[in-house]
Parts: structure tokens; C-alpha cells; sequence
């Protein structure tokens, strides 16, 4: 039998961790994660990770931010006058919020800072910049 390739149609189970131990996903309690190698899915270095791998191995990877979620992207921080922002929409730092593009594409952002006078927002996905781990069982090739 030879080892998972690109565009095989892969289970799954996984805990995902950033180099520090915290994990910030898992399948654990859920039906294993099914997606097909290669097609885009996944972040880059999960394909990559997975190919050659037998059914029912075990690894660990480790994923450098290049091969995840990208770099911060300085681009992606917005600030706007705090008046273009209707009253009942909470402001704290952290708040998830959702704004819409020019084309209508539906944006999350996170409120980063805030003044009297402006509110930063970031859509960057929450764990650009970051190097991540995840344990991976590959549970079946379907």
C-alpha cells in the first residue's frame, strides 16, 4: 500500500496548538475531519504533512506561519472614525465583528484599539504570525 497522495480523500482526527501548548482546535468529540490532499481545504503545511502517511499512523507536525495562515498583514488593519460606527455595536477590545467588502464579500474583523476619536479593525485570521502544531491521526483513506 503506498502512502496518502495528493488528491486522496482523507479522515482525519487532529488537536491544533501553538508552539506555546495552547490549542485553539480539535476534533476530539466530533466525526474525524474529511477533506481531499491538495485541493485547498487545508493550510498548506497540513497537505504537506500528510502525504506519504499510512492509515491509522500518528505524527506530530510542526508549521511555520508561511505555511498556515500567512504573515501579519499590515494591509488587512483598518482605522476608521469612530462616528462610522453605529452606538449599539460593542467596542471592546477583541470583539468580533463583521464588515462587508465593496465587492459584498462578508469580512470578519476583530477590534484592535480604540480612541475617542477612531476604532482599528483587523482581518487578519486569528492565527496569522503564528507557528502552529497540530497531532494528527489519519484515521481512513475513504
Amino acid at each position: 500500500m503506498t502512502g496518502v497522495k495528493n488528491g486522496d480523500t482523507v479522515r482525519i482526527h487532529y488537536t491544533g496548538k501553538l508552539t506555546d501548548g495552547t490549542v485553539f482546535d480539535s476534533s476530539e468529540g466530533r466525526d474525524p475531519l474529511e477533506f481531499t490532499v491538495g485541493a485547498g481545504h487545508v493550510i498548506a503545511g497540513m497537505d504537506a504533512g500528510l502525504e506519504g502517511m499510512a492509515e491509522g499512523e500518528s505524527k506530530t507536525l510542526e508549521i511555520p506561519c508561511a505555511e498556515a495562515y500567512g504573515p501579519i498583514n499590515p494591509a488587512a488593519r483598518q482605522e476608521i472614525p469612530r462616528e462610522g460606527i453605529p452606538g449599539d455595536i460593542p467596542l471592546e477590545l477583541g470583539t468580533q465583528l463583521q464588515m462587508q467588502s465593496p465587492d459584498g464579500q462578508v469580512l470578519p474583523v476583530t477590534v484592535v484599539e480604540v480612541s475617542d476619536e477612531t476604532v482599528t479593525l483587523d482581518a487578519n485570521h486569528f492565527l496569522a504570525g503564528k507557528d502552529l502544531v497540530f497531532d494528527i491521526e489519519l484515521v481512513s483513506v475513504p
